[in-house]
């Protein structure tokens, strides 16, 4: 018999990836060209070119020992410099080899420095709607999710309600910016803000509160927005980033953890952060994809793809009725149910072969998600289907 917390996990396992399986077996169905899957914030924009071209030259020219074989748990040096220097010309920061930690993508970066932080029994705070995936990570290390309700008004983080739920045993909140699964970017204001709850909160309760930023979609970013970089308004932040969106390579799994001198026991945290990684059992970042990032630090997607994408989808919704949020950020459409109950939308929306996926995955019902990280053509072909279960909802 399985492990007694992995039966109630199992039962409940993401919704997302349950709506994309549903996804492939109606395309056997129908043919893929006629199922409109919103499910999964897979990315379809190609992966720019420098990537191919610096693995195609990493292949050629490096020695396989040293393009395959173990490095330091934390990553190859000479990439974590790099990085380093990539964001200290990019947000005026001050990092080096040592403030980087190599991970397994983004949510690797989560689980590593939750296990480097994190007692059984503490808690780790975040805003709603938020990645579902976030409260299992939490799970992993004994720790509490605690979630502080959405406001829906203009889906920035309620601060107001998250001063009051601030305990002694809060050890860390999680932000995500650019915000799956609303698009939103908190802003500049709202993130001096927080920090400054966090800050009063800390002295309060005489207290250590990281900040852990969450930032795979850092680069979608549209209409001129800034994301803020965050460890410049809380010295306890730490951020994790992927690689997974800005260069389209989410099955390649790399991505990096910041832990900057500023944080409190930064040494001992880089330590062992280093050490969760082992024994975590990633043992070390992906060793060709750590080079191929290097080499590519300045490449970008076709941002103006899933800008149309996002305009398309937006505008084909609104004059059709559906009430939402322009996103800023991210590849993601959050929508308001246009009946009480957002399942109901979604089985309306599954019978015209649209694929969304409910808000209560994300701890907001009554709102649906849809990633408009597919084809153009996907989303304009979709509209009329959204008509016709609009129609059904009596819109």
């Amino acid at each position: 018999m399985i492990a007694e917390n992995m039966v109630g996990m199992v039962k409940s396992s993401s919704v997302i990836r349950q709506m994309f399986e549903e996804g492939n077996r109606l395309a056997k169905i129908y043919g893929a060209e006629n199922v409109y899957d919103f499910s999964l914030g897979n990315p379809n924009v190609a992966a720019p070119a420098e990537v191919n071209a610096a693995i195609k030259e990493i292949v050629d020219n490096e020695e396989s020992t040293f393009i395959h074989g173990y490095m330091s748990n934390a990553g190859y040096e000479d990439v974590r410099e790099a990085v380093a220097e990539s964001l200290n010309r990019r947000f005026e920061t001050k990092f080096n080899a040592s403030n980087i930690v190599m991970t397994v993508g983004a949510a690797g970066g989560l689980n590593t420095i939750l296990r480097t932080i994190l007692n059984p029994g503490e808690q780790v705070m975040t805003f709603a709607p938020f990645f579902g995936e976030y409260r299992n990570y939490v799970a992993n290390f004994g720790g509490e999710l605690v979630v502080v309700p959405p406001n829906t008004v203009d889906f920035q983080p309620e601060l107001n309600e998250f001063e009051k739920m601030i305990t002694p045993k809060t050890r860390a909140v999680i932000v995500n910016n650019p915000n799956n699964p609303t698009g939103v970017v908190y802003s500049e204001e709202t993130i001096k803000k927080l920090a400054a709850v966090m800050d009063k909160k800390q002295k309060e309760y005489k207290t250590e509160i990281f900040l852990i930023s969450d930032e795979p979609y850092r680069e979608l970013a549209y209409d001129g927005v800034e994301v803020p970089y965050l460890t410049k308004y809380y010295d306890n932040t730490i951020v994790g980033y992927s690689y997974s969106k800005s260069l389209s390579l989410p099955g390649e799994r790399i991505g990096y953890l910041v832990i900057p001198d500023e944080v409190a026991d930064a040494d001992d945290m880089k330590a062992a952060a280093s050490v969760a990684t082992r024994i975590l059992g990633f043992v070390n970042a992906p060793s060709l994809m750590q080079r191929v990032a290097a080499k590519c630090l300045d490449a970008k997607v076709n941002v103006e793809a899933y800008d149309k994408n996002r305009t398309a989808l937006y505008n084909g919704l609104k004059a059709l009725g559906f009430e939402c949020i322009k996103p800023e950020g991210a590849f993601y459409l959050f929508v308001k149910s246009p009946v009480e109950d957002e399942m109901e939308f979604c089985n309306i929306a599954k019978k015209h072969n649209i694929l969304i996926v409910p808000g209560m995955t994300f701890g907001c019902p009554g709102y649906v998600r849809m990633a408009y990280c597919v084809s153009y053509d996907t989303i304009v072909n979709s509209l009329p289907h959204f008509a016709e279960a609009a129609k059904e909802m009596g819109m």
